[in-house]
Formats: structure tokens, sequence, C-alpha cells
């Protein structure tokens, strides 16, 4: 529905995802030294012979333009196999990581959110030694701790997810509606989702979710699915540690036919439900908007990836993608009846319906009205504009949606928490180079709109 114009892509270059080169400068200013830093070093997850982890990097000194950080891995069979949100490379134990030019600066008190994969055949101890530009990071270089139950946050009080009758529930069993904010194209803008932006949207947005759009193409997955992998899962680690529940989007778009993804599919599901399956915040969504094409071609591509993912996480909520980009075939001129009368054959499962308020009104509110009584839907991407992704908020029409999904209990995730060139976005252009996710001043029409609905209070049922 939305669609970013084709020239962007050239005018972004910032993937934030990168594959293990050798040494390299990044090229701008000359780094200057960090007076002071803070390392933290999270294992996210571990494996026979392998790993990933996170490495937060938190500036205590003055503003720092162009940043290298070193390390060093204390056993010699420790190899960094891929990272993210920065250049690495390795020589012997010492490992290197150089700014992208979209995170290069750090003003005082602001964080960097990097990552990696690694090998391993004897023992996995921390790294040491820290430094950042050649300032020893001298304070501590400890693991967070996990969201427990009970500390308030939609995953605390929530727990893990499931599907009971038509609703989304929570860990007691009691129907529940989580609202959030999708990400655009990670591979365009991931200088949108660092440290200070997620801790933004939880703590003053308070989203109880982040979804997480992976473009398959357009410069997406398949260009280094590795890459886009591990980029995945630190998103899902960064909403984890901030409580909020992770939809991981498999973004298919063009082509409208998820089959022509489908053993990119099967690949990537794999691997992040295999990676995924102890966490409690994770909802896999297997097709964005599937468009020119049957539903029955949709159902026989959800029937090959559910048992992928079910192999690994066998009772994590699940989302279905419906024809005439998830519009539950309302855009083809169908209606709801053809997945009421054919329905995917798995459980615990959901189906996406997806709106742009300016574009679709009356009769796409009712066709959600009537299936809402038969089918589990989740409103996995909306727009308050047209969908194109731009002209004029319709806030009437946004208002009237919004409202029916509190009145059915329906999620909902927003597109977009971006700040890209169109009026969908929730930021104005040019914040995601700032610190400020929050303030009126960097708040589009709809960002302003979207964050006051947000805001309010869940009042998750716990009995």
């Amino acid at each position: 529905m939305k669609r970013l114009l084709a020239l962007l892509a050239a005018c972004v270059t910032a993937l934030g995802l990168t594959g293990l080169l050798g040494p390299q400068a990044v090229a701008g200013p000359r780094a200057v030294a960090a007076a002071g830093c803070r390392v933290d070093y999270t294992v996210t997850s571990q494996w026979q012979g392998g790993f990933q982890a996170g490495v937060k990097i938190t500036n205590l000194g003055a503003p720092v333009s162009g940043w290298t950080l070193t390390f060093a891995l204390p056993d010699a069979s420790q190899k960094i196999v891929q990272g993210w949100n920065a250049t690495w490379s390795q020589s012997g134990s010492a490992v290197t990581a150089t700014a992208l030019d979209w995170n290069r600066t750090l003003a005082t008190g602001a964080a960097a959110d990097l990552g990696f994969t690694g090998s391993f055949t004897g023992a996995n101890p921390k790294p040491t030694a820290f430094a950042l530009n050649g300032v020893p990071c001298t304070g501590s270089v400890e693991e967070p701790p996990p969201t427990t139950p009970g500390d308030g946050t939609p995953v605390g009080v929530n727990g893990r997810l499931h599907v009971c009758g038509v609703h989304l529930c929570n860990q007691y069993n009691r129907p529940v509606q989580l609202r959030g904010m999708s990400t655009h194209g990670i591979q365009w803008f991931s200088k949108c989702y660092n440290t200070a932006s997620l801790d933004a949207l939880a703590k003053n947005w308070k989203s109880d979710l982040l979804r997480i759009a992976m473009y398959v193409q357009e410069d997406g997955y398949e260009t280094d699915p590795a890459g886009f992998t591990g980029r995945v899962n630190g998103l899902v680690d960064m909403a984890e540690a901030r409580g909020m529940y992770a939809v991981i989007d498999f973004h298919t778009l063009t082509p409208g036919d998820p089959n022509y993804n489908l053993d990119r599919a099967k690949t990537f599901f794999a691997s992040v439900a295999a990676r995924n399956a102890g966490k409690k915040n994770v909802i896999y969504e297997i097709a964005n908007e599937p468009n020119g094409v049957s539903w029955t071609a949709v159902k026989s591509y959800a029937e090959q990836v559910i048992p992928v993912i079910r192999a690994a996480d066998p009772d994590a909520v699940i989302i279905v993608g419906t024809r005439g980009w998830s519009s539950l075939g309302v855009s083809d001129g169908s209606n709801e009846s053809e997945v009421v009368n054919n329905p995917v054959n798995a459980t615990n499962i959901m189906y996406a319906f997806h709106f742009y308020a300016a574009s679709h009104k009356d009769a796409y509110r009712a066709a959600v009205s009537r299936a809402a009584s038969q089918l589990p839907l989740f409103v996995s991407e909306f727009g308050t504009v047209s969908a194109t992704g731009g002209g004029t908020l319709d806030r009437a029409s946004t208002t009237a949606w919004l409202d029916l999904l509190d009145q059915l209990k329906i999620s909902y995730a927003n597109w977009t928490y971006s700040d890209a060139p169109e009026s969908s976005a929730a930021f104005r252009p040019g914040t995601c180079d700032g610190g400020d996710y929050s303030s009126s001043g960097v708040l589009t029409e709809s960002g302003t709109l979207l964050k006051s609905r947000i805001s309010t209070p869940d009042s998750f049922p716990t009995s």
C-alpha cells in the first residue's frame, strides 16, 4: 500500500547492516578522542560453536565525531563472523568496530548499539580491554538484567501471548490489545532505530510493540541474508530489553506472490525461530502484503512456512498476510468469506489486515467488523494518510478506525516510526540525525496523533 519513491534508495545509503570487512576508515572528519566511555556487552544467544552478542557504547565524555571501538577476544578460538551497525574487522584476538556515516557522532551521554555473531570452539569468555578512540572504557561491562514478570512492561505483565478464539490473549488467558509502531525498511532507516529512539518508544510513547519491517527485495534481505537476519535479531533484543513485543515482518511487496520468496522465507524463519524460541516477546509475520495473487496461493505459502517456525518455536503467534495487500481480499473486490471458508490449516495464528485511512473507509471497516467475530485479526500495518504513504492526514477516518480497533480489541502497528519524507512518517525529516524522538517539535501531524493514542494506559487484564 505505502510506496516509497524509488529515488529514496539512491539517496539513503546507510544500511546499518555490514558484512565482515577489512579495516577501513569511514569517510568524513577525522575522529576525535573520547574523554570516557562505558561498554555493556551482552551475549544474547549461544548455540553449539556459535553465539550472538550485543555491544552498547555510551559516551561519558565530550561529544565524539567519528569513533572506533577496539577490544580483545580472550579465547583464541573466538572469531567474528558477521557484524552490524559498524564496519567490523579482526586481527588475531584484536577486534575493531568503526562507526558508519549515520552513527559516527556521539553526544555526551549518547549511546550506539552494535552487534555481531561469532564462532568459538573452546570457552566463550567476555571480551576485555574495550577502548573508544584509544581511551579505555572504564565503565562496567555487564549484562543487563532480563525483563521479568511483574515489571510493569507489556511483556512483563502479559508474558507469552497466544490466540484464544478470535482474540490475542495473555498469560492469564485474557484478551489484550497491543498498540505500537512499525519501522520503515531497516535497509533505509537504520539510523532511526537506536538506544535513544527505542527508549523513547517504550518509555515516552509507551508503545507495546515494535514491528520490524525487513524488506526482502528493494535492497533488503536477498542482498545480505546473514546481515539482515542479525539486524532483525538485534532489534528483537532491544525490544525485549524494554519490555516490548517484537513483530518480525518478512516484508514482501514486489513481487506480490509470497511463493516467489518461499525458499528465502523458510531459510529466514528457520534461523530466527531457532534463535528466538525462548523469548516471550516474538511474533512472526510471514508475508507482509500479498497482491496480484489468489488466497489459495497465499494459503499454500503459509502452510509451508508455518511448520518451519513451529519446528523450532511451537508456541509463538504467527500472523498470515491476506489477499489484496492484506485487506482480506477487499481491495481485490472480494471479502473476508474467502478466508473464513478456507482458513489456513494451523493453530495459534492470526490474519493480517492493513488499511490507509484516507483511502480505505466504510466498506473496509464493515469487512473488519464482520470478520472480527470469525477470524483472529491483527492490524500489523496502517497509515493515517492515503495508500501511497502520502497526502493529507485523514483525522476523521483514522479516529474512526482506531476507535473500532479499540472496541474489537484488535492490535495494531502504525506505519511508520521513521523520518521518511512522506506524511505517513511519525517524525519530521532529519529527526533521526538527532536524539529527540518525543517532543512536539519533531513529530509530524501523524506522529502527534499516534503518540497521543498509543501513550494512553493499556489496562491489561491479569485475572
